[in-house]
């Protein structure tokens, strides 16, 4: 369950909101936001990938496909997310319900043979080799922690983590400015097409061959994080907790509903599947939220406030005092409340990372160990998250990894007696 600052249930991909402001500043290697012509049907698979190693970014236009890699479209899901009937967090609770019934359903499907005819497997081996690479560059805790995982599954989150660091980085990476509501529509047309299995370059073909692998992974996520994006082109402001959760959801809960399939559930576990994903959705909002606190100052610099209105105007807090950084009385009482509430999504977390694979575990229980002392950090910090950014030191993350690997360790608490 994976976060690219935003989550796999990874500290890199939790949410759209930047886990290393430094990383994110450098120029992007792989934006999805080129204007290069698609690739020649003449030109072979071997070409295409010498091609993108050196420029992967690829375009947003209609594209040859990359490989053979074939998968039939997967089902569109029925739950209207823009619904006001009921809240978004009980809207998101039944779409997860649904994702854990089709995965369930899809596990009876046998993935590759037939599915990858065609497929190079040299090729494949360098696209992986480029998103363990770029995993291993702006995720370095993450990528450590999944070398306990399975070549396969291994290989399978490093291209869904590189598609969500190019998505993310639509609207919030060194060319943002230019990402328009047309780029994001042709971003998802070119996710339709990895899913349908024609792949535009050398890291849409590692994704293609990874959802192959693993049928139970639904376009649905892919596209509810697309959406996300949009939200943050058109929308500054959040008026309840709400509408926030919404956009947690999109940009970093997805990423838990995108990996839960490729990490997998224990064999020893007897939790129901849906315990296991929305554990996977409750990390990446808290996640998210953590990061949006942490970024309160960054983001009112930028003219963004991502903390519900209704909220600060309980507390007595003006969009004035957020854009003069003041640390009140006020302000500390207001972010005790939005802490704790963070930390509830954590706990919840918590039940469904341990009902996951073993060798699964480490990266998750990581990702959400590190994630949740950064909130100690803005309590140390006195509440200022407007002057200091709220880090964890190195000591500090060094001392969490064998204690996440402990916890990995662990039966699975449905197996408990």
């Amino acid at each position: 369950m994976l976060s690219t600052a935003r989550t796999t249930w990874s500290p890199a991909c939790a949410g759209r909101r930047r886990p290393c402001s430094d990383a994110s500043r450098r120029a992007s290697v792989f934006l999805p936001g080129g204007v290069h012509a698609p690739w020649p049907r003449s030109h072979s698979v071997a070409a295409r990938v010498a091609s993108s190693s050196t420029n992967p970014a690829g375009c947003l236009e209609a594209a040859a496909p990359w490989s053979g890699i074939a998968r039939p479209a997967p089902p569109i899901m029925d739950i209207d997310l823009a619904a006001p009937a009921v809240s978004s967090e009980e809207r998101v609770r039944q779409l997860v319900m649904k994702q854990a019934g089709l995965a369930a359903a899809a596990a009876a499907r046998t993935p590759r043979m037939a599915q990858l005819a065609g497929r190079d497997a040299g090729a494949l081996d360098v696209a992986f080799d480029r998103c363990g690479a770029v995993c291993k560059e702006y995720a370095k805790t993450f990528y450590l922690a999944t070398q306990l995982m399975t070549p396969e599954r291994r290989r399978a989150i490093w291209a869904i983590y590189v598609w969500c660091r190019r998505t993310d980085e639509l609207v919030d990476g060194p060319n943002a400015a230019y990402t328009s509501a047309l780029a994001l529509d042709r971003w998802e047309s070119r996710l339709d097409d990895v899913f349908a299995g024609r792949p535009y370059d050398m890291l849409d073909a590692a994704l293609a061959d990874a959802v192959a692998a693993f049928p139970a992974v639904n376009a649905r996520p892919f596209r509810d994080m697309i959406e996300g994006m949009r939200m943050d082109l058109a929308r500054s402001r959040y008026a309840t907790f709400d509408d926030l959760y919404l956009y947690c959801y999109r940009v970093a809960g997805t990423v838990g509903l995108m990996t839960v399939p490729i990490m997998g559930v224990s064999p020893d576990s007897e939790a129901d599947l849906g315990t296991v994903y929305a554990g996977a959705l409750a990390l990446g909002v808290a996640n998210q939220l953590t990061n949006i606190l942490r970024d309160v100052g960054e983001d009112a610099r930028r003219g963004r406030i991502y903390l519900p209105q209704d909220e600060l105007a309980m507390a007595g807090i003006s969009e004035a005092d957020i854009f003069a950084g003041r640390v009140t009385d006020e302000w500390r009482c207001f972010m005790k409340g939005q802490i704790a509430r963070a930390r509830t999504y954590f706990r919840q977390a918590e039940q469904g990372a341990a009902e996951l694979n073993q060798e699964s575990r480490w990266p998750v229980w990581a990702s959400l160990l590190l994630y949740r002392q950064i909130l100690d950090e803005i309590e140390a910090n006195d509440y200022d998250n407007f002057t200091k950014r709220a880090y964890v030191p190195k000591a500090k993350k060094l001392a969490a990894l064998p204690k996440a690997y402990f916890k990995s360790l662990r039966l699975p608490p449905s197996q408990r007696h």
